[in-house]
Order: structure tokens, then sequence, then C-alpha cells
């Protein structure tokens, strides 16, 4: 396999499935079927998922409400998803771990790095909750922090959009796809790949991004034996 360990990012919003809220549980199964494969492959999995399928701070601090109370609303969330894929994936057979850097005694184990790495170690999968713990902070950016700190190989951008284009391929039917593309151009091109407190830690650590298409069936596999799916940003 090309990569040891990886660190998943899922959308809160991919766990939605066909619905308009909330979590499905057919695309969680599907997800949870798409991680066994690489697990049984030797692969050390950490994940982080979003919350804006159940609540986003940014939305609700648009709508009034206090940025701060928003974004720790939209940590929880987080932890529901992940608690519901904890299960899947356990109804799957796997080993898991839920790590939250909110303290959730009764439900999750408080992150602590040296934990989470002996998990991963053991081959149990660690799901990361509760973005970084403070607010203004984005799942993205909980992402690379959590791949950077247990030396994850590469952070895997699980999306709805089979790479990076040079404009919306779902408005623009003629946009260019990158096959690898360095930090430096994502950042004078504009593309919006992650947000630019995430994507300037990948690029201090020299961490590699690839974005692909997570609701392709196998796309995670063929990943991490190496074949060039989505786009690979890199240094």
């Amino acid at each position: 396999m090309k990569y040891k360990r990886i660190l998943l990012k899922l959308s809160g919003e991919a766990l939605m499935g066909e619905r308009q809220y909330g979590i499905d549980p057919k695309r969680l199964a599907e997800y949870a079927d798409e991680i066994k494969e690489i697990h049984e492959k030797g692969v050390e999995i950490a994940i982080v998922i979003g919350g804006g399928n159940i609540f986003r701070g940014i939305a609700g601090a648009s709508n009034g409400m206090d940025r701060v109370q928003g974004d720790y609303m939209g940590m929880l969330a987080t932890v529901i998803n992940g608690m519901a894929l904890q299960g899947a994936l356990e109804d799957k057979g796997m080993l898991t771990r839920l790590q939250t850097a909110l303290k959730i005694e009764a439900i999750a184990e408080p992150y602590i790095k040296r934990r989470a790495v002996r998990h991963l170690e053991k081959g149990r999968i660690v799901i990361f909750g509760a973005g970084t713990g403070n607010p203004y902070f984005t799942t993205d950016t909980a992402a690379v922090l959590r791949g950077v700190e247990v030396h994850a190989d590469v952070i895997l951008k699980g999306t709805r959009v089979d790479g990076i284009y040079d404009s919306d391929p779902e408005k623009n039917p003629n946009a260019v796809k990158y096959e690898n593309i360095s930090f430096e151009d994502v950042i004078k091109k504009g593309l919006n790949v992650m947000d630019s407190t995430a994507f300037t830690l990948s690029q201090e650590n020299a961490l590699p991004i690839v974005v692909f298409d997570m609701n392709t069936k196998g796309n995670l596999l063929k990943i991490c034996n190496g074949d060039n799916i989505g786009t690979t940003v890199k240094i």
C-alpha cells in the first residue's frame, strides 16, 4: 500500500445521502464498507467528520446567533456524526475509538495524541470529534492538525467531486481537472481546496492532500494502492 496511515476527512453533508439534512443510514453503511476495505489491507485510519448536515456555526452567525455559541453547537454536531460513523464501522466488525476535543466522558475519550497513535498502531480506527475544540476553526483545520499530530502520510479529503478543477465542474462543463498541483499554484489560482488556515498548516508540514470523490465505490482503496485518483496537492 502506498499509504500506511491516513487521515480521512469527510464532510457532514456527505452523510445526508439523498436527504435534505441529518444522516442517511445507507450512505453511512456504504462509507463503512469503503473504510473496511482499506482497514483489511492494514492501513491505519484516522477520521474527521464535519457537522454541516446538522448545524453550521457560520450559518447560525449569519442569522444573528453569537458565532462562538454557534461554533460550539457545530462541534457537538460533529460528535453526533462521529458516533453514527462509529456505530456503522462497529456493525461491520471493526474496532474503533471516538476521541473528542471537548470532554464528553460518557460517550468518548478526550483527545490525547499518544493514546490516539497507540490506537492506530493497534489497528483501531480513531474518529476525532468536536473539531479543534476552539471556535473560529473549521473541521478542515482540525483534520490537518490531527493529521500532523498523529503523523499521517496524507490527508484524504472525500467530496462529491472527483478532484480539483480550474472552475466549478457542476456549473462549467468545460472545467479542467488537475491531476497534481502544488500548494503554491493552488494559492495563486485561488482554488478553494480547504480553508486557508488548514491549507497553510498542511503546506508548512509538507502533508499532501488528495481531493477525491468518496461516493464512487472503490476510490478509497485505489488511492491507498497508489492509483492516480482525484487531485493530489503537494509541495
